[in-house]
């Protein structure tokens, strides 16, 4: 076994143990603790206590190594574990099963490892440079049968400029693609690894909400570009096929520098 897929392994062991904690939440979702953070942003019991449960998971696993979280906080550097403990809260809190938790590490501003659960699937997909995708722990190929169906989706934020975000999505329509938009941007990267979208496409996100997905789209073949925002430090992701990217690129100028 390489020092990756040891590290690999411990991460998933640890996103495993997890999951497990977040189906009980989500059993009981009616009865936990919630509030609001901003507009259509909400964070819960689950959030804090599954992260809470990962960082000392990893503090045991990788000693001394930076963590860093969406809701506990943290300063990342060279680098660092990052963990979003429930991505799609609000999907969590309805009732939707396209909910997930994603770990990921970050190597001087590129994610390299990456661990994402799909908890109500049972599904836990785990990838790292070089390693190729898996699923539960067997290798995935991607599979997107069909390829005259074209599905891509798009990733929203409190923050976005709606006018922007509407012509990217009347762009994509136009130019011949379904556009989906799952509310999580980690269920919809495992989506795109997986075949079931030509991409995932996010014009304002979070290191947490994309580090640990970034990797699985990567080691599945697609094209991944991460950059961020003009004079600012909010980053954005294109991962997804040739034709997808290359359709984008007219719509969205900033992309092709990423």
């Amino acid at each position: 076994m390489t020092h990756t897929q040891d590290r690999q392994g411990k991460a998933t062991g640890i996103v495993e143990e997890a999951m497990h904690q977040a189906l009980a939440f989500f059993a009981a979702r009616d009865a936990i603790a919630t509030r609001e953070k901003g507009f259509q942003d909400f964070v819960s019991e689950a959030d804090t206590s599954i992260e809470a449960l990962i960082r000392e998971r990893l503090d045991t696993a990788f000693p001394g190594e930076t963590i860093v979280g969406e809701e506990l906080g943290g300063v990342g550097g060279e680098a660092y574990w990052i963990i979003d403990p429930i991505d799609g809260t609000a999907n969590f809190l309805r009732g939707s099963p396209l909910w997930g938790i994603s770990l990921g590490h970050v190597t001087d501003g590129r994610p390299d490892l990456g661990v994402v659960a799909l908890p109500v699937f049972g599904e836990i997909y785990a990838a790292a440079d070089g390693t190729g995708l898996k699923r539960n722990g067997m290798a995935l190929s991607r599979h997107a049968p069909l390829g005259d169906v074209r599905v891509v989706s798009l990733g929203d934020s409190a923050h976005d400029d709606i006018a922007e975000i509407g012509a990217l999505h009347t762009g994509l329509r136009q130019a011949g693609w379904v556009v989906e938009a799952l509310h999580s941007t980690s269920v919809s990267l495992v989506f795109a690894a997986r075949g079931i979208f030509d991409g995932h496409l996010q014009k304002i996100t979070t290191m947490w909400d994309i580090a640990g997905g970034a990797v699985l789209a990567r080691e599945a073949g697609l094209h991944v570009r991460i950059g961020t925002r003009a004079d600012s430090d909010i980053p954005w992701i294109a991962a997804g096929t040739g034709p997808l990217l290359d359709a984008t690129a007219a719509l969205w100028p900033e992309m092709r520098e990423g």
